[in-house]
């Protein structure tokens, strides 16, 4: 396809995320604390520069929501020029990163905690902006905006609890009922509530912009502080938007068939667009799957589009100040609402189940929203440790009797040392004297596994029973048997001594056949 037939589609996508990305930014910023132009800002830069840049040319880059807890809570912290100056030094990181080509490693981090962390920050935002869009304040916790809702419920409202609830029930009712991307459910449901909160002369709060942005940039100034209280801002936030970027472009790239990223080259362009994010007094900046998705699904074909939807944005702001004005904060704050709660994915937490993850889903979700963002990924990763050793130290062993006297026993997994008190209650219930058939699938035996098993086929067989242990799809037997464990998990031939007696670990008391192999395909 030629450059100019791209271009053709790349203008209308860039329009479509354009109109996304106005109230989102400005909600963003809201619910951050930050000044409204921040937000703005940060969606120009990750459409210009980021876009420029991009290793994941179709991936849109501005203000995320997965932010805004942290973000807020630096803000509080060190003051916002202090967090624009955070954010420069946290994209420098993200370059070196980059450069160093550690990108695919922020991969490293469980699928599982990321989504459970993007919950909790969902839940934050949601049981805050709540409160604003019922015409309250937020309070300065998840638990005290949950504790003060029945409350806040229950108060006389102003006519921004109507202009939060038409918000709110557009964004929810309009993709269901137009299938077109050219009129997103965020815009239609801003520029409807607008119109009425102005028919109705309603006496709520606005947008508030300066009447010459160019004039009211925020310098970024070093925080007064320590160090070693700074240190860990510029890290979070460098690593959370790095995951999110990343994660992010992975996804856009199941949505197309066009090249695939390079995420070395994308953190580098995600650190670049947030050092000039924080140096023009911005917001952090990521890639972001809302306004990614849309852009694909608008028919973008190449970075084109998201360095359009920046340049479109810089304009809007210097020329349409006076229509952002007129947007009612109760709006923004419902948009946020919507957000806030669709991060927190039924269809994620259906699929964590169906895999078993689910508990470290919700410790990292319930860990973030109750206490902060770095313990409760703590949380979330130690739960998922714990998962993860369980999972290789488990064994699934099946007891059969395919016939009369003659009993299968059916291993498979890891069979170590901790297994081994189910393994002997399993086998000293089969009854005496009969035939049993011991066959193992293992990825792993350790010595003390292996001990168990000789010494109940030497016990078994002295009372009068026959016990054949084989193996199959591994060799971890005649390694034990030949002092070769140790050396590692290795997929290694299916080869297991062949004994006349049976397969595997001969019996005991019987002289050591000749050593001839064969592989068993099992």
């Amino acid at each position: 396809m030629s450059a100019l037939a791209s271009f053709r589609h790349d203008i209308p996508s860039s329009i479509v995320v354009f109109l996304i990305a106005i109230p989102l930014s400005l909600g963003i910023a809201a619910a951050s604390g930050a000044p409204l132009l921040a937000g703005l800002i940060a969606a120009v830069v990750g459409g210009v520069i980021a876009g420029a840049l991009s290793g994941a040319p179709l991936q849109v880059s501005g203000p995320a929501a997965g932010l805004t807890v942290i973000v807020a809570g630096t803000i509080a912290e060190f003051g916002f020029a202090g967090a624009a100056a955070i954010v420069t030094v946290a994209g420098l990181l993200q370059i070196v990163l980059g450069v160093t080509r550690l990108g695919r490693a922020a991969l490293a981090l469980s699928p599982t905690v990321v989504h459970g962390m993007l919950a909790g920050i969902g839940l934050v935002i949601a049981l805050s902006q709540v409160h604003v869009a019922l015409g309250g304040e937020p309070q300065s916790s998840a638990w005290a905006n949950l504790r003060d809702l029945p409350g806040q419920v229950a108060d006389h409202h102003s006519v921004s609890v109507l202009l939060g609830a038409l918000t709110i029930t557009l964004l929810l009712v309009w993709s269901r009922l137009v299938k077109t991307t050219m009129l997103p459910a965020t815009l239609v449901a801003v520029v409807v509530t607008t119109v009425v909160a102005t028919v109705l002369d309603a006496d709520v709060e606005r947008v508030n912009l300066p009447a010459n942005p160019l004039s009211a940039l925020a310098l970024p100034r070093w925080p007064d502080s320590p160090p070693w209280e700074v240190l860990p801002a510029v890290v979070t936030i460098a690593l959370v938007a790095s995951v999110e970027s990343l994660l992010s472009a992975v996804a856009v790239d199941r949505m197309h068939h066009g090249p695939r990223a390079n995420l070395d080259r994308e953190l580098i362009a995600q650190g670049a667009a947030n050092a000039v994010s924080g140096t023009l007094g911005g917001l952090p900046v990521t890639g972001v799957i809302v306004r990614s998705s849309a852009n694909v699904a608008a028919g973008a074909r190449t970075r084109a589009s998201a360095i359009l939807h920046g340049v479109w944005i810089a304009g809007f702001v210097l020329a349409g100040s006076v229509l952002l004005e007129m947007i009612p904060m109760a709006a923004l704050a419902a948009v946020l609402v919507v957000v806030g709660l669709r991060l927190v994915s039924l269809a994620q937490i259906r699929t964590y189940a169906r895999h078993r993850e689910l508990p470290i889903y919700v410790v990292t979700a319930v860990g973030v929203a109750a206490t902060d963002l770095l313990i409760g990924v703590g949380l979330g990763m130690a739960t998922a440790a714990l998962f993860m050793l369980w999972r290789l130290a488990r064994c699934d062993i099946h007891v059969t009797e395919p016939e009369p006297g003659a009993w299968h026993v059916s291993i498979t997994g890891t069979l170590a040392f901790v297994a081994c008190g189910r393994l002997t209650r399993r086998l000293a219930a089969l009854p005496p004297g009969q035939h049993v058939d011991v066959e193992l699938h293992l990825d792993y035996l350790d010595h003390g596994a292996y001990e168990t098993i000789r010494d109940w086929q030497r016990s078994y067989t002295r009372s009068g029973g026959s016990a054949q242990v084989s193996e199959v799809h591994g060799s971890w037997l005649h390694r034990a048997g030949t002092d070769g464990l140790g050396t590692g998990k290795r997929t290694a031939p299916c080869v297991t001594p062949q004994a006349p007696e049976g397969r595997g670990i001969p019996v005991p008391g019987t002289p050591r056949p000749p050593r001839s192999w064969r592989v068993r395909r099992g």
